[in-house]
């Protein structure tokens, strides 16, 4: 008894961190990965690097984005680290 006792605190910091941390993550990852696979042309988006501009093109694992007038560069979708439905709220608003 005395031994479970002793494990007790560790087991509530585990279920804590769980909750705090761990689960809210999975749903920010869900949700990005929902946001990746249904990306189509108009969206705004950022990369894991930091590029932003707007997808021209879809393809099955990589999506075009225009990030200058005439400048497109073709990118991975796993890389993309957020994606703005056209028409999206601004962000400042």
């Amino acid at each position: 008894m005395a031994g479970f006792l002793g494990l007790a605190p560790l087991f509530l910091v585990f279920i804590v961190f769980y909750f705090l941390m761990i689960r809210p993550q999975q749903r920010r990852m869900k949700t990005l990965q929902n946001a990746v696979s249904a990306v189509k042309k108009g969206d705004s988006v950022v990369t894991a690097g930091g590029l932003m501009g707007k997808v021209t093109k879809v393809e099955d694992a990589v999506v075009e984005v225009e990030i200058a007038p005439n400048t497109r560069v073709r990118v991975v979708k796993a890389t993309l680290a957020e994606v703005t439905p056209l028409g999206g709220k601004p962000a400042n608003d």
